[in-house]
């Protein structure tokens, strides 16, 4: 498993990486939150709130994104979106 991330302000790529799981061994959704977090670490932004819109988007099309609303914190940019490849 692969996780990609970008952040997007205005319309621009603001900042972009890649994480793969610590431990592959573990199952595919305790692999997706270790991405999560690690890809957050590396962007150096907060963990957002995953909340249902997020599962069925990332089933279907195994990609997601994340606004302001899912952020507790003001964020600096329109969205996170990451992609499973």
């Amino acid at each position: 498993m692969k996780l990609y991330g970008r952040i997007i302000k205005h319309g621009k790529l603001i900042k972009e990486a890649w994480v793969e799981p610590q431990d592959s061994s573990v199952e595919f959704r305790s692999q997706l939150e270790d991405c999560l977090i690690l890809l957050c670490k590396e962007l150096d932004i907060e963990v957002p709130l995953w909340l249902k819109k997020n599962s069925k988007e990332f089933g279907i099309y195994r990609k997601t994104s994340f606004d302001s609303n899912h952020f507790g914190e003001v964020i600096s940019f329109d969205r996170l979106e990451i992609m499973l490849y």
